[in-house]
């Protein structure tokens, strides 16, 4: 199977493992990505102008009428230019923002026109008319698993004291949707409540594989998001049995259902007690058994069997 697929940038981390696992599976791919370089954040974060959109249609034209067996639109705003063309089923997957953020009305009209979509989580299916496949983005567990605590915190340099607490915020500052303020304000309120201090933490710029390492250093997850389609963050956590404390964004609930140590909260208050009862605990979760229904072979997997139900 031949598959043409449009993504704003292929540095996008689950972007890359889901086209190495489709290509393990057999799927032979091309990827075409919008004509820019402000990408940052490992790719993850989009800073293309419409104009740079406006540029990428004749690409996607010209390739369209190569030898493809579909065309997969990756992320919500190169929607129009896969349902530009009208040689090649559709394939849209959104990945959470584009559909949940300021420009959702363009995922959700080109959603109509596309032969199968793709979401994150329920709550991402909840808001489209159509019938679409959840299928949430998934994890690498050889590389995400439990690793010891005290090697992973002389990695990072960071103090392996039993009085001290590690808080992971695993997100840049900057990025204004996962709210780092309010994730300041509610470790603030914890370090107040424990005798032990607490230390928060921010990721900016570190390979996504040295990730592990911080997952495995840090005694909990806080994601004070605003809008998550299926944050990777929260299911690579999972994998590496850390606790993981969340505002009600996103798949987070189901992924969370029935894991020890983890809480969603919409409150700070319910934050700053979902964090004080997992550093109190001062335990591992288990949520790698969680982790395990969602690993890179099964979504892959799935997908592929999207892919063969639109060419049919």
């Amino acid at each position: 199977m031949r598959v043409l697929n449009l993504v704003p940038s292929e540095r996008s981390r689950f972007f890359v493992q889901q086209r190495e696992t489709l290509s393990r599976l057999g799927v032979d791919e091309t990827t075409l990505t919008v004509p820019s370089e402000r990408t940052y954040d490992g790719g993850d974060t989009d800073g293309r102008s419409v104009v740079d959109y406006a540029r990428f249609l004749p690409t996607v034209l010209r390739h369209s009428l190569c030898d493809y067996d579909l065309v997969h639109a990756n992320y919500g705003l190169t929607a129009p230019h896969a349902i530009a063309q009208i040689r090649l089923p559709v394939v849209l997957s959104l990945w959470g923002t584009d559909l949940m953020g300021e420009y959702g009305w363009v995922s959700r009209r080109c959603a109509r026109h596309a032969d199968a979509v793709v979401v994150m989580s329920e709550r991402m299916a909840a808001e489209l008319d159509e019938p679409c496949h959840v299928i949430p983005h998934g994890v690498d567990l050889e590389l995400f698993r439990p690793l010891p605590g005290d090697w992973a915190r002389a990695e990072l340099g960071w103090r392996d004291d039993p009085d001290v607490n590690h808080v992971l915020f695993p997100y840049p500052p900057a990025r204004g949707v996962k709210d780092y303020p309010r994730a300041q304000r509610v470790v603030e309120r914890v370090d107040a409540a424990l005798d032990e201090e607490v230390v928060l933490h921010t990721v900016t710029g570190e390979p996504h594989e040295r990730m592990p390492v911080y997952m495995n250093a840090a005694d909990v997850l806080l994601v004070t998001s605003k809008r998550e389609g299926s944050p990777n963050a929260v299911k690579e956590a999972l994998a590496c049995d850390l606790p993981v404390v969340s505002t009600d964004v996103g798949d987070v609930p189901e992924r969370l259902r029935g894991v020890s140590l983890s809480r969603v909260a919409d409150t700070d208050d319910g934050l700053v007690r979902g964090l004080v009862e997992a550093l109190e605990a001062g335990e591992r979760s288990d949520g790698r058994v969680a982790a395990e229904e969602i690993g890179l072979a099964e979504s892959g997997e799935r997908l592929r069997g999207v892919y063969e139900e639109v060419v049919r």
